[in-house]
Formats: structure tokens, sequence, C-alpha cells
């Protein structure tokens, strides 16, 4: 069990996941973060402070996710779960597509991490396939733990990433409304089968998407065509899809942002961006709070912050 006080401070970045045509694989780090500090205390004892995003909903018991995280990430390695004080900071906006619950998640691992440091080392995969099992799916959870563009799939030894390095042109643009979209209810309006065409035409706009995010910024708005996902839950979220066309129509590539409300443009420089944000509140009025972004490259971090630590 780790020494009662340990003190570790978790930085995680938001995700936007699918990037138009990469259902379920492609995900992105995004510079908007929630940060979480975490402190040992006599085993029982559970302390949960929150400020942000979703203050006033989540729980502040054991039932937290984060708490729940790191208690799952404890009994995987057959160690006790010690007493816990958890000030968490949500930046992250809840139910918007914005990777929030894979967020909490690779925050309980990482400070699971921390915490057990010196006893038990927990490494990138034992982080993947944890992340995994709690999420469901590793397409958010990849890019929130190690940064930048990630390819995500699972094979018969369990979830996999690849990282790569988005071309430097490359300028993200969220668009978030106020109501929220639940993730299940999204994902329950597509079809089991699709078109083969469909699946043809997304195969090559996934392939074009990782040339135009690493290499050609200037093929954004082909590369972010897709026929598996957005139109059938184009139904639930109408102003979602109204704001995605409008935006595509004026030559932006815009998406719906994982599974949604919130919109992500992946814009060909600053100036591009700037321009959609211009043209989505001429259109729209201020019902959406643009976000000008940068693409988050480091991933989630962890340090321990104990007094007298080194």
């Amino acid at each position: 069990m780790p020494v009662e006080g340990r003190t570790v401070a978790v930085r995680v970045p938001a995700t936007s996941a699918n990037l138009g045509p990469g259902f379920d694989t492609l995900g992105l780090a995004l510079s908007i973060y929630d940060e979480l500090i975490v402190t040992t205390l006599p085993e029982g004892e559970l302390e949960v402070l929150v400020e942000g995003q979703g203050a006033d909903d989540v729980p502040r018991d054991a039932s937290h996710l984060v708490v729940r995280t790191i208690a799952y990430a404890f009994d995987a390695v057959g160690r006790r779960m010690p007493g816990l004080r958890l000030q968490a900071r949500n930046v992250i906006p809840h139910g918007r597509g914005l990777g929030s619950s894979g967020a909490a998640v690779v925050s309980g691992l990482l400070a699971a991490k921390g915490l057990l440091a010196g006893d038990v080392e927990l490494g990138p995969d034992a982080l993947l396939r944890m992340a995994t099992e709690l999420e469901g799916h590793p397409d958010n959870v990849a890019p929130a733990l190690f940064g930048g563009l990630t390819i995500a799939w699972v094979d018969e030894s369990g979830p996999q990433h690849k990282k790569l390095l988005v071309h430097r042109g490359v300028s993200p643009l969220v668009f978030v409304p106020e109501h929220t979209m639940s993730t299940s209810v999204a994902r329950s309006l597509q079809p089991l089968q699709v078109p083969r065409e469909d699946a043809v035409f997304n195969v090559s706009r996934s392939a074009l998407l990782i040339a135009a995010l690493t290499q050609s910024p200037e093929l954004m708005l082909a590369a972010t065509e897709d026929k598996l996902h957005q139109n059938y839950r184009a139904q639930a979220m109408p102003e979602t899809d109204r704001l995605v066309r409008m935006l595509r129509a004026a030559g932006f590539a815009a998406v719906v942002s994982g599974a949604g409300p919130s919109v992500l443009v992946l814009a060909d420089g600053p100036g591009q961006r700037l321009e959609a944000a211009a043209a989505a509140a001429a259109a729209t009025g201020s019902s959406w709070d643009a976000q000008l972004l940068a693409v988050d490259f480091k991933g989630g971090t962890v340090r321990d912050i104990t007094e007298g630590s080194t």
C-alpha cells in the first residue's frame, strides 16, 4: 500500500474521436485539460472535492468514476486500496463529445500509477488495456494517454495504438453547445450493417485523413467525409447536423466530435480557423461556444508532489 500522505498531480487532455470517417479508430488529443490532485489517507477514508464542469452533478463517494478507476487499478495489481482525498478541477465539458469520461478513466489510472510508483510499475500497455476495459473502446483513451493523433485497434493480445505527429498547419476549432448528448443513445442510432460501398468509402477517407493530418492539411475537407455514423445520428442532433453541413458547404472540414453534440473543425492553418469561427457565428448566432485549440502532443501526465519529495 502507498505511504500515507503521498500526493500526486495528474493532467489529462480532452480528446475528439472518429474525426469523421475514422469511426472507433482515430482520436486526437486537444488542449483542454482536467487536473487532479490525489492524496493517500488512512484506509477507508474518502474525500472527493470537485470544481468546474459537472461539479453539481458528479458523485462525491466511491461511485465517482475516478475513484472507481483507481480502485480498479489497485485490484488489478493485487494491492489494497488506500484512503483517498481527491481534488478534481474539471475543464473538459461533460456529455459534449470531447472525451470527458475517457479523461476521467485515464486520470484515475495515472493517479494509481503515481501512487503505486516504487511498488508496481504500470506501463503504457497495461494502462491502455485497463482504460479500454473500463471505457469499452480505445479511440478516446489512447490519445488521452499518449497525446497527438492515435490509431487504435484491438487484436488477440488486446488493445493497441500507434501515435502520429500532426502537421503543424492543422489548427483545431471546437464548437460546444449548451446541451449534452448520450454516447449510448448516439451509438444506438447506427445500423448493425452498412452498404458495402459506404464501407469502402470510409476506408478510403480514413486512409486519406491520415495523410491530411500528418502531411497534407489541404486535403482535409475531402478526407473528413463520412458515411458510417454521422448521418444516422443526425436525427438526434439536428443543430449539430446543420452546423456541420453549413461549415462544410463553406469549405471547412467540420465533423461531429466523438458522439457529439460538439463540432470539430480541422482547419488548414490559424487563419482558416478564425474564418470558420466567424462564419459559424454569422450563421448561427451565439448558441455555440467557439474554442480555438491546439493539438496536445504530450498526453496525460502524473507527478509526485508529496511534500519533501524530489
